[in-house]
């Protein structure tokens, strides 16, 4: 009798083993839960994975690929897979990971994984090279690949271009599917339904090694996807030559996000803050209240220096003394600071640290700017001296085959190289001598080009050399600053910044107003992945009313609001910053931070003209006429998510009221004007 626990304990760990690692041909298909609804199902006979939510097919025949030794292979490949799962702990909470394995004496191994996580309706996925003793060399693997789009007829879907970075005017492109052979979207593709809003969102976790795509694809009027890493396109990621090789033993693709949502809006969303989880900031936590303030760039641009820039400091501490969010507004120089440095950047920085000491005495924090991996005088050649080191500049440059990395009139420089890397330690060690308390850096696409060699072979991919760069350059900073980034790669950025300028630059007329909110309309949800976006600096200057007010709320939804007008001198400009700068429901919703939500996604590359937030108990609501002519509203409470109910709408610029009928907003709005409301209870 004593022995049939040990009987019952052997026969137990047998069917464990059973379970755990019976090599997929045994069973016809095997079925994966996550989420309330959630199936992921691998086809053991064709090696394709399957998704479907509350009994919907999602997708379906998606396989891993790989590119490996310059040679493409499929699971096709292989034997039949083994299939295995583990309990899993980590920072998105506990879970399983299931892991298809496929093996065959004469190639590397591929291990197909899938991360289920309690309490969430999304999968991540993953897809491995082990090289079995091997080098592994490659720059193209993809763990879901030629995917079938199932939960929607292929008419009735839109495609999201999403853009790499913000640079050269770039814009979203919101396409409709079928009219379309394929779209080719940055680190992540967004499919869905506008009217339903339905949608099916797949993208990458991860960006220190790779860039990655999604590619969706319109083949006799069926829509399929692909995601891979591996990326690189001119058009968009700016490179002019192919993406860099990963090697080792043992090579990864980023993990990738998978998710249903019955709003597009929300998966995005969800993406967006499981890459912050994922990925974690490398910069130091931002725990002060969010950044409002005036750069430089927007009218004085190369004019600035001492005088004009004090007296904008006077503007901004004497006439404007309530435009604060918790006691603090920025003064930001941008390009052409060392117009006040005698002797170029290895001279005298005394007048900068007195404009820097004169902001603080008025309550202010001063601001730099910076573009520390590009090289701006290289048509002098290569010879000339790096600041903090004996390298040349030449020695430095990114190179590109027989030529180097151009891009915005700029030279890359080599993030890796030891000259950049110590020309970084001192510009930023002047700056923090002088007291600087934020610096905006641009052009950082420039260290994330993909180059024929780095300085450190070690690195042999852009993204790679970015980490290397930005998290220098974060070192450097220790904690000193608020980090703002302008022109830089949209999710690789988020674990070097604080806040990032959303689009490129704008500055007044309602078409720049509309420009910037077209990277509102389909990358709001970056405002989970950063602690702020920014729609840059905000110009009244010489444009009409409305569209000043236009360009302000552009801002103010977007998440914060850096001014840029000439406030040395007086004007129109002046005198509605007084007026709308410190209105008290404004700045309550900037100090909430966050952008609002675009209500329609199927613009193109144009902009919706309504834009939603909740703030607490209260709903937000901001609509742009960016036509010529004046134009009517008509807004059902329910397409902006609002409950039925007996309201009033309160304008935040004037405090004046009027009625919502019939459970909806109607309103008349006059051409190149926009307004923002607040839905109260009446």
């Amino acid at each position: 009798m004593r022995q049939y626990p040990f009987l019952l304990k052997n026969l137990f760990l047998s069917v464990l083993l059973v379970a755990f690692c019976t090599p997929a041909f045994a069973q016809k298909s095997i079925k994966m839960t996550f989420g309330k609804s959630g199936v992921i199902n691998y086809d053991a006979k064709q090696k394709t994975i399957a998704v479907s939510q509350s009994g919907k097919i999602i997708f379906s025949g998606a396989k891993a690929s790989v590119i490996v030794n310059g040679k493409t292979i499929s699971v096709n490949d292989y034997p039949e897979a083994v299939f295995a799962k583990e309990a899993i702990s980590d920072d998105l909470g506990k879970g399983l990971k299931y892991t298809l394995t496929y093996k065959d004496k004469s190639k590397a191994t591929l291990i197909q994984s899938f991360y289920i996580y309690n309490n969430q309706d999304y999968f991540i996925t993953q897809l491995e090279i082990l090289g079995n003793g091997q080098q592994i060399a490659t720059n193209y693997i993809a763990p879901l690949d030629l995917g079938k789009i199932a939960f929607d007829k292929i008419e009735n879907l839109h495609t999201v271009f999403v853009p790499y970075d913000n640079d050269a005017f770039i814009s979203y492109n919101s396409k409709k599917l079928d009219t379309i052979a394929h779209n080719n979207s940055a680190e992540v593709g967004i499919i869905f339904n506008n009217t339903s809003r339905n949608g099916f969102i797949v993208g990458s976790l991860e960006h220190t090694i790779w860039k990655s795509a999604v590619k969706t694809i319109n083949q006799n009027k069926a829509a399929s996807f692909s995601a891979w890493a591996g990326y690189s396109e001119k058009e968009n990621t700016r490179d002019s030559i192919a993406h860099g090789i990963v090697k080792g033993d043992k090579v990864a693709s980023p993990k990738f996000f998978v998710g249903y949502y019955s709003d597009w809006r929300n998966g995005m969303e969800q993406y967006a803050k499981t890459n912050r989880i994922v990925e974690k900031p490398y910069v130091f936590a931002w725990d002060k209240p969010t950044p409002v303030g005036w750069n430089s760039w927007g009218v004085l641009m190369e004019k600035i220096n001492f005088e004009n820039t004090t007296k904008v400091a006077d503007f901004f501490g004497d006439s404007v003394p309530e435009f604060r969010v918790g006691n603090t507004a920025y003064i930001d120089l941008d390009s052409f600071w060392d117009n006040m440095v005698k002797g170029g950047f290895t001279g005298d920085f005394s007048k900068l640290k007195e404009f820097a000491d004169y902001c603080k005495k008025k309550g202010l924090e001063p601001g730099a700017y910076w573009a520390p991996f590009t090289d701006w005088g290289w048509k002098d050649g290569p010879n000339r001296k790096a600041e903090g080191s004996d390298y040349t500049f030449g020695e430095m440059w990114t190179k590109t085959g027989n030529t180097y990395f151009d891009f915005d009139g700029a030279r890359a420089i080599d993030p890796t190289h030891p000259g950049t890397l110590k020309r970084v330690d001192y510009v930023i060690n002047k700056l923090k001598e002088c007291g600087f308390k934020m610096i905006k850096i641009d052009f950082l696409g420039h260290a994330a080009a993909e180059s024929t060699s780095f300085y450190d072979q070690n690195v042999t991919t852009g993204m790679q050399a970015y980490k290397v760069g930005m998290e220098h350059l974060v070192n450097a900073l220790d904690g000193k600053m608020l980090i703002y980034a302008a022109i830089s790669p949209n999710m690789a950025t988020s674990r070097y910044a604080h806040v990032r300028r959303i689009a490129c630059d704008a500055w007044k007329t309602i078409e720049q107003t509309q420009y910037t909110l077209n990277s509102v309309n389909y990358g709001w949800w970056q405002t989970y992945s950063y602690d702020y976006i920014d729609a840059d600096h905000v110009v009244f200057a010489d444009v009409t009313e409305g569209e000043n007010r236009a360009r302000l709320i552009s801002s103010v939804i977007t998440g914060t609001l850096i001014t840029g007008d000439d406030y040395s001198k007086d004007g129109i400009w002046s005198k509605r910053a007084k007026e709308w700068l410190q209105n008290k429901e404004l700045l309550k919703i900037v100090e909430n931070g966050v952008a609002f939500r675009p209500l329609e996604g199927n613009t193109g590359k144009l902009t919706t003209e309504v834009f939603e937030q909740k703030i607490g108990n209260n709903w937000y609501i901001a609509v742009l006429n960016y036509s010529n002519m004046p134009k009517n509203y008509a807004l059902p409470l329910q397409r902006l998510g609002v409950k039925n109910g007996n309201y009033k709408l309160q304008d935040v610029f004037t405090g004046q009221n009027s009625e919502v009928k019939n459970n909806s907003i109607i309103l008349s709005l006059g051409s190149k004007d926009a307004r923002l409301f607040k839905i109260v209870n009446r």
